[in-house]
């Protein structure tokens, strides 16, 4: 099953668009934010050629995903960072034993199908009944490139000289597509785990160039 991720620029014309497609996201993370007395998602002047366009940026498999979740909470609780085949028993198991750990992870504590990444930085995920009944926890772009780089030795990465990042999809994948894998010439064990790492790097780091904010589809 396929996932992509979306940038989204927060420009004025489209943001201050009546026509503004994602409005009422916004509006919910700003209340979020509020709440946790956090400044609201900000809004950059429209500069033509580097606020980017709306566009998919990365994609991948949900089960690739957990993968790379499974590593960061064992690099995290400091257990053995081992390849696996599948997902197993034991990856539910960690999120069982180590559930508030997972909460304030802004890559484990995500909706695999939907949500957003926002250019702020704060601690952990923000969560509130109207967040969790829509897209789910809020990321920080900020915490979730924190992570990436926690757990980039741990699967073979570099994090100051990473790959390039896998092309991204041409058009928008359906849900029941089979999703873009990793490079026939990355024979690392972790090469799932890898491909879904560099496609969030890329998000999360063009995110920040760019003043987007990054959703899932």
């Amino acid at each position: 099953m396929a996932c992509d991720l979306w940038l989204v620029p927060l420009v004025d014309v489209l943001c201050h668009s009546p026509d503004n497609p994602f409005a009422e996201e916004i509006a919910s993370y700003d209340k979020a934010l509020g709440a946790a007395g956090f400044p609201s998602v900000p809004v950059f002047a429209y500069m033509p050629g580097l606020s980017g366009d709306v566009a998919p940026v990365a994609g991948f498999d949900y089960d690739a995903l957990h993968f790379l979740r499974r590593a960061y909470l064992l690099q995290l609780c400091g257990l053995p960072v081992t390849p696996v085949d599948e997902l197993g028993g034991d990856y539910e198991q960690l999120l069982e034993m180590f559930e508030p750990t997972a909460q304030q992870s802004h890559l484990v504590w995500h909706y695999d199908h939907a949500g957003a990444y926002v250019p702020v930085d704060f601690a952990v995920p923000l969560a509130n009944e109207e967040l969790l009944a829509g897209g789910g926890p809020l990321g920080s772009v900020q915490g979730l490139l924190r992570e990436l780089l926690f757990v980039a030795p741990a699967i073979g990465i570099d994090p100051g000289n990473p790959p390039a990042a896998p092309a991204p999809p041409g058009r928008p994948t359906l849900l029941e597509e089979p999703a873009a894998g990793p490079s026939s010439y990355d024979d690392s064990p972790f090469a799932r785990e890898r491909h879904v790492w560099l496609g969030l790097h890329a998000a999360a780091t063009r995110s920040l160039g760019q003043g987007s904010m990054i959703i899932f589809s």
